[in-house]
């Protein structure tokens, strides 16, 4: 972030050290921005992710703060403003963007309703000239997320998906492995992220607002992952679908996927979903020397990186490490790093040609496993076509 929006500060050589000059420091980090400076949110939708975890990840930001929420139930909204010190006049109803337009406080929106619900609420932000940053997947068809992000470019607004893993250390650590050639070579990607679905009647198990069953709720996080660590686009698909016969969960959506993906250097991704098998989170990475495991892998706190390589002084000897990193709040996270975006004007580090892309390859996986047969994707040269390449090496 530009030192311009910054409060003054010693710079870091300016202070006295404390420990020895061997031992390891901690990069220092920026401080807050003042209250009124902050970029406002308005985050539309009030359900369980909105109130388990995003407007508490606030306390935790340091560039942004709530300024407005959109809900179907006005008094909610106004109880929810008061518990954050937000003003109880800025609650709209989803109808009512003409009047969250003129709300000057409020800078960006975060939209964190059903799947089906995003396309359009995503250009009517664009209409209100409000940055969007969007709960994956960004859509329910790669034709909604083609016209999402014209319509943000039209408008002069920034596009964002709330891809939170990219933005949490211990996943980014696996993306610097990958890419750095410590261990040789990387030749396969396990990723699965499985969980049981409750019997009750809810969005998720209806087509028209999900789009589809667990590949887009919790496969896409193994899609995903496998594309950002490598910095690379699949080259080819290979997928299989099935859902218990007679389950009323799954009469509009998929229950399982399992697919397959090759990447032009070669490398290949095996994942898989479920929406009715024990919560399991997990990736594991082959390299030529070494095995990398992240487990749990996609949730939202808690992961942990384990390395098993063999020992440098005994090659008959199996070594396991944990490295451990910073585990911040992934949704504090992503949303200051919008917030600075906001302010400085960089692009977004998964804009919302990084949702596009992933709908277009779940569309394949969809087709290869209707059709039986690989489908062939359109290569695609890296690294990290789709993102702004600064974000992967900060």
């Amino acid at each position: 972030m530009s030192r311009s929006l910054l409060p003054a500060q010693d710079p870091p050589e300016a202070r006295p050290p404390f420990v020895a000059a061997s031992e390891r420091r901690a990069a220092p980090e920026l401080p807050p921005l003042a209250p009124e400076r902050r970029v406002g949110f308005a985050v539309i939708g009030l359900g369980r992710l909105s109130l388990d975890s995003i407007l508490p990840a606030l306390a935790s930001c340091k560039f942004c703060r709530l300024a407005a929420v959109m809900t179907g139930d006005k008094d909610k909204g106004r109880r929810i403003l008061g518990q954050y010190g937000a003003p109880a006049d800025a609650v709209y109803g989803y109808d009512e963007w003409d009047k969250l337009a003129q709300n000057d406080d409020v800078q960006a929106v975060y939209i964190v309703t059903p799947n089906g619900l995003h396309h359009e609420q995503v250009k009517q932000a664009a209409r209100a000239a409000k940055h969007v940053l969007c709960e994956k997947p960004l859509s329910n068809t790669s034709a909604e997320a083609l016209e999402m992000v014209r319509a943000c470019a039209d408008a002069g607004v920034l596009l964002m998906v709330a891809y939170r893993l990219q933005y949490e250390p211990h996943n980014r650590d696996i993306a610097r492995l990958v890419r750095s050639g410590e261990f040789g070579s990387l030749k396969i990607i396990e990723a699965h992220n499985g969980q049981v679905q409750d019997e009750a009647s809810q969005w998720r198990h209806q087509r028209e607002l999900a789009g589809g069953g667990s590949l887009p709720d919790i496969g896409l996080y193994c899609l995903n992952f496998a594309r950002f660590v490598t910095g690379e686009e699949p080259v080819e698909v290979m997928a299989w679908i099935w859902s218990t016969p007679g389950d009323p969960r799954f009469t509009e959506v998929e229950e399982n996927v399992a697919w397959q993906m090759r990447f032009l250097s070669g490398v290949v991704g095996r994942c898989s979903s479920a929406y009715d098998a024990h919560e399991s989170r997990n990736a594991r990475l082959y390299f030529q020397k070494a095995s990398v495991k992240l487990d749990p892998a996609f949730s939202y706190k808690g992961i942990r990186l384990y390395v098993n390589h063999r020992s440098a002084e005994r090659e008959d000897v199996e070594v396991m490490e944990e490295r451990v990193s910073e585990d911040k709040n992934q949704f504090g996270t992503e949303m200051d790093h919008m917030a600075e975006c906001v302010l400085t004007g960089r692009k977004p580090g998964t804009p919302g040609e990084e949702g596009l892309q992933d709908q277009r390859i779940m569309e394949a996986i969809y087709r290869s496993a209707a059709d039986n047969r690989p489908v062939l994707l359109e290569p695609i040269a890296g690294p990290d076509a789709f993102r702004d390449p600064r974000f992967s090496d900060e």
